[in-house]
């Protein structure tokens, strides 16, 4: 944060703090753990949240022992991209921020756990992609969350000290990630239960309750 109490960048993760994706890859999660004549566990599935895919396999191999991690995965992609499951939409207010941020002049930057390909396309379904000048994605770190590294690499990039950008995440990981980067963090419980979120700065329905410019 500068002198002046002003945030001069913001970072937004994608699913579930932009665009309303959970809902779509838990149904698919459920199908897949369905097929294979087995209940589904609720707590693995939403562990996966915020997470890269090569983290979520990890999660499985651990979780789901017996069955082979990738081929669960090929799964509940293919699954994820049925059009019968519930539409990506975005999240109350998000386009409406993001959009205004832009019109204020204020350098935004994307790190999501997904892949480019899917984030790309998905800020495109937005109309957004023209808003964010950094994307990073799953292809661009070494680490996931909840370390730093997209974080700190979207700060870097964007030529805004970390004490100086705001993130809005929807996870655990994700929080952790932004204030492990000496970031500000702006939780949205749209995903899990405001306690869950307790390590973020300041936590908000959705992001119709926040306003810019952002007082700490």
């Amino acid at each position: 944060m500068t002198a002046g109490g002003a945030f001069r960048a913001a970072v937004f993760d994608l699913d579930g703090t932009l665009v309303d994706s959970e809902s779509r890859s838990d149904a698919a999660w459920r199908r897949v753990f369905a097929a294979r004549g087995m209940a589904s566990d609720e707590a693995l599935i939403r562990s996966f949240v915020g997470r890269r895919g090569s983290d979520v396999l990890e999660l499985l191999a651990d979780g789901v022992p017996g069955h082979d991690p990738a081929a669960l995965m090929a799964e509940a992609s293919a699954q994820f991209h049925d059009p019968g499951l519930p539409p990506l939409a975005p999240m109350p207010g998000a386009v409406d921020l993001v959009r205004r941020l832009g019109e204020q002049g204020i350098p935004l930057g994307l790190v999501t756990s997904a892949g480019r390909r899917y984030a790309e396309s998905t800020l495109v379904h937005l109309g957004l992609r023209g808003e964010f000048t950094v994307v990073v994605t799953a292809e661009d770190v070494q680490v996931g969350k909840p370390d730093p590294e997209g974080y700190a690499l979207a700060c870097r990039s964007l030529g805004v000290e970390a004490g100086a950008c705001v993130a809005f995440e929807d996870a655990p990981a994700g929080v952790a990630a932004v204030k492990a980067a000496g970031m500000y963090c702006v939780a949205v419980a749209t995903t899990h239960d405001p306690a869950d979120l307790a390590a973020a700065d300041r936590v908000v329905a959705d992001l119709t309750e926040v306003s810019w410019p952002l007082a700490p």
